[in-house]
């Protein structure tokens, strides 16, 4: 019988073993992957660089960063934050960096020196990694004593385990063994991805970038039930709106802008079919009123300019060369010529471009999901199931989830840290 079986050999569930066989070197622990390969999502993360935090070092400004799960981390993580993270990692001789934007890599820019640390530690303190094992049941060996261990089975053979951490992340099938045991889950729905445009604005500009403000309005209809319909008469307040850099792609628009919207809107967009409308400020940094003034002012002072060649706002050219000539001005127009129906769709496009979203992509390789089990039957000053004796979640399993940069590992790193407190107190 092992003392602590733990189920998913991703990051989770690498972080708990390690940290429950130093806390606890008499503990027999066991790491048991369905792959042959573990920590797959490690080694695609970051672009292969593996993003292991991100450089908010206060608990407070860090839970901001979750749309599902701020209010539950806050604890967490003042137990375990980013400077522990980067503790971890630096006296196991894995030197990070912080980059400008936040984000902490290794400083080898690879992801292999996060794996090669862990399967290191994992064999140094004699955690036994069981590849290719995927679970087909979790019981008790007798559900009227379950201080006598769990019986867990896999398509090999079954194993015994007093405790049992879940490190599943979003696995639908282990989502559905739990529920057999009693927990409710969230149904998963994509909660980082980009946004796909077919505009003629935009469909011959990919690659260009630069800060925008970006909102979805909703129009609220009332019959049996509260729907929420994301196109429609536009509200004065925004549902969701993000600040950020906007990439232009090849299929329509991405960036830490987009991501922000598709983590925060993750339930309502997915409710929608993915089907609606953003309203995007080019100008996010000048009030909305301000610029057909200064547009005017333009005019007056370069009448005899062309409109299109005129560089007269910090805006990439392409996209002020497409958005003059989708205000109806092209390129033989002068200022001096312009007309005020003209001048008034060229503020509009700067400053209220809206464009239809008709389906969504997955951002790189980082599928991450909202969903999962309930917040409400988790203790999170153990990660022990509220419902369940002997039962503890780690990383991604729970419906917890975070905006791209490093956040979503570090929720990995906190559940598994303090599953390992608890679970060391014998």
């Amino acid at each position: 019988m092992f003392d602590v079986v733990i189920i998913g050999g991703g990051a989770a569930g690498f972080f708990t073993a390690i940290q429950i066989a130093e806390n606890a070197p008499n503990l027999k622990i066991a790491i048991l992957e369905r792959g042959k390969d573990v920590l797959t999502k490690v080694k695609v993360s970051g672009g292969g660089r593996c993003n292991v935090t991100h450089a908010a070092f206060n608990p407070a400004d860090l839970v901001l960063n979750y749309p599902r799960g701020e209010k539950e981390l806050l604890g967490p993580f003042h137990t375990f934050c980013t400077g522990d993270t980067m503790a971890f990692f630096e006296e196991r001789g894995i030197p990070l960096k912080i980059e400008e934007d936040g984000r902490i890599f290794p400083v080898s820019n690879s992801s292999q020196s996060i794996i090669d640390c862990f399967l290191k530690e994992t064999d140094r303190l004699g955690v036994k990694v069981i590849r290719l094992s995927p679970v087909s049941a979790i019981e008790f060996n007798d559900k009227n004593k379950p201080e006598l261990g769990w019986k867990i089975s896999t398509t090999k053979k079954e194993y015994q385990a007093k405790k049992i951490v879940m490190a599943t992340g979003s696995n639908p099938k282990m989502w559905k063994l739990i529920e057999g045991l009693g927990h409710t889950i969230i149904p998963p729905v994509p909660s980082l991805f980009t946004f796909n445009i077919d505009d003629e604005r935009i469909n011959g500009i990919p690659g260009v970038s630069t800060v925008a403000r970006v909102a979805i309005y909703s129009k609220v209809v009332t019959n049996t039930q509260l729907t929420i319909k994301l196109n429609g008469k536009t509200a004065k307040k925004p549902l969701l709106e993000a600040d950020g850099p906007l990439l232009v792609t090849h299929w329509g628009v991405s960036g830490p802008a987009i991501l922000k919207l598709s983590a925060w809107g993750a339930t309502i967009l997915n409710e929608v079919g993915y089907q609606f409308t953003i309203h995007v400020n080019w100008l996010p940094d000048i009030v909305p009123g301000a610029v057909i003034d200064y547009l005017q002012d333009v005019k007056e002072a370069e009448p005899k300019k062309t409109v299109l060649r005129t560089k007269v706002l910090d805006l990439p050219r392409r996209l002020w060369t497409s958005l003059v000539r989708a205000s109806g001005i092209d390129e033989t127009v002068k200022w001096a010529e312009i007309t005020k129906k003209q001048l008034q769709e060229l503020s509009h496009q700067l400053t209220e471009c809206k464009f239809s979203v008709n389906g969504k992509s997955t951002f790189k390789e980082e599928f991450v999901t909202a969903g999962g089990i309930d917040l409400k039957e988790i203790n999170f000053k153990t990660y022990e199931s509220k419902i369940v004796p002997n039962l503890y979640f780690a990383g991604e399993v729970i419906n917890v989830d975070a905006i791209t940069g490093g956040f979503n590992f570090q929720n990995a790193w906190t559940s598994g840290f303090i599953v390992a407190q608890e679970i060391s107190k014998g």
